[in-house]
C-alpha cells in the first residue's frame, strides 16, 4: 500500500512538472516561434505574420481528453476595429433567386442539391449557431465565429480550425521540438534536461520571462561524435595504396587495365611482327594522339578525384570553433 501511494504521487508530480513545462513553452513560443513553425507548414500562410496591415497572431493552445495534452494552434486576424468581410456564395446567394438558378446549371443539380442538404443539416442541429439571424448575445456571436470556422471552404467557412503542433512542424534546432517529444514519448533529452530548472519556474518577473525566451528562440548546433562504421569507412579511404586512395586506385586501375589490354598490348604485338608501311605509320601516329588525349582526360579526371578527396579530409578536420559558431558540447 506504501508503495502505491509513493508511486501515485510521484506519477503526480511528473503529470504537474509536464503540465507547466508545457505550459511555459507553448507561452513563449507564441512571441519568438510563430513564423517558424507556420512556415514549416504553410509558406503562404506565414507570409500574413510579416504584414503589419493583417495584424495576424497565432496562439497556442491544449486540446485532447488524455494526459498528456496536444499542442494545437489557430492563426488569429485583429482588425483593429475595422473587421474583414469573407465572400461566401453561401450567404451571397439568395433563394429563389437569378443567381441561385445559375449557381445551379453551373454546379449541376447534384452538387447544388448536397449543398441544400448540408445548409439545412446545419440548421437542424441544436445549440450550434449557424446562421446570422440566429445571434442574440455575445455568446451566440463567439459561437457562430467559431463554428464558421470550423465550417471548410467548400460549404461556406472560413476552414481555419485548431491544428495539431506534431514533430514534423517543428524545427530541431531549437528546443521546442524537446518539449514536444518529450510530451509525446516520454524521452528527455541532455539538453532539455539541462533548461529544466529554468522552463519550469513562474515567470513571475520579467526577468524569468527573458530568460525562458531566450531558451526556446535560441538555435542549437548538433556535433556528433562519428560512428564506429563511418570511421572504418573513412579509414579505408585513408588507406594509401601506391599514393592514392582506395576507391580512385580501384577506378584508375581498371581504366589503365582496359586502356592497356586494348591499345598498348596490341599495338606493340602489331609492331613487333610486322613492319609498317607510310600511310600505317601515320594512322598510328594519329591513333596514338587520340590515346595520348584519352590519357590525358582519365588523369585530370583522376585529379579532380584526389582534390575531392583532400577537401573530404580538410572538411573533417574543421571545427565549430574554427567556423565562428557555438557550439553546446564545448561548454
Amino acid at each position: 500500500l506504501a508503495a502505491l501511494i509513493i508511486q501515485r504521487c510521484w506519477q503526480c508530480h511528473k503529470n504537474k512538472m509536464l503540465f507547466r513545462l508545457l505550459k511555459h513553452s507553448a507561452c513563449a513560443a507564441e512571441h519568438c516561434l510563430t513564423y517558424q513553425i507556420l512556415r514549416t507548414i504553410s509558406p503562404t500562410e506565414a507570409e500574413l505574420l510579416k504584414d503589419p496591415s493583417m495584424q495576424c497572431r497565432v496562439r497556442f493552445r491544449f486540446d485532447g481528453k488524455e494526459f498528456p495534452p496536444r499542442i494545437v494552434f489557430k492563426i488569429f486576424h485583429h482588425g483593429g476595429g475595422h473587421g474583414s468581410k469573407y465572400i461566401s456564395g453561401k450567404r451571397a446567394i439568395g433563394p429563389a433567386s437569378e443567381a441561385a438558378a445559375d449557381a445551379c446549371r453551373l454546379m449541376g443539380h447534384r452538387r447544388f442539391y448536397d449543398q441544400m442538404i448540408f445548409d439545412e443539416i446545419q440548421r437542424q442541429q441544436k445549440n450550434k449557431i449557424v446562421d446570422e439571424i440566429d445571434i442574440g448575445t455575445k455568446k451566440d456571436y463567439m459561437q457562430y465565429i467559431s463554428n464558421l470556422d470550423e465550417t471548410p471552404a467548400i460549404h461556406g467557412g472560413r476552414d481555419n480550425y485548431w491544428r495539431r503542433l506534431s514533430l514534423e512542424s517543428l524545427s530541431r534546432s531549437t528546443i521546442m521540438y524537446d518539449v514536444v517529444e518529450f510530451a509525446q514519448s516520454g524521452i528527455l533529452s541532455q539538453q532539455l534536461k539541462d533548461e529544466l530548472p529554468v522552463l519550469l519556474q513562474q515567470p513571475v518577473t520579467e526577468e524569468i520571462r527573458l530568460k525562458q525566451l531566450r531558451i526556446i528562440s535560441r538555435p542549437r548546433f548538433f556535433v556528433t561524435a562519428p560512428s564506429s562504421a563511418a570511421s572504418q569507412v573513412r579509414s579505408k579511404r585513408k588507406t594509401p595504396t601506391s599514393g592514392q586512395t582506395t576507391r580512385r586506385s580501384q577506378k584508375a586501375v581498371q581504366k589503365m587495365a582496359k586502356m592497356k589490354k586494348i591499345y598498348g598490348l596490341t599495338a606493340k604485338k602489331e609492331t613487333a611482327h610486322c613492319p609498317m608501311s607510310e600511310n600505317d605509320r601515320l594512322s598510328w601516329t594519329s591513333d596514338a594522339i587520340d590515346k595520348v588525349h584519352f590519357v590525358s582526360q582519365m588523369v585530370s579526371d583522376n585529379e579532380w578525384e584526389q582534390e575531392a578527396d583532400k577537401l573530404y579530409d580538410w572538411t573533417q578536420r574543421l571545427s565549430l570553433e574554427d567556423l565562428g559558431l557555438w557550439s553546446p558540447v564545448a561548454e
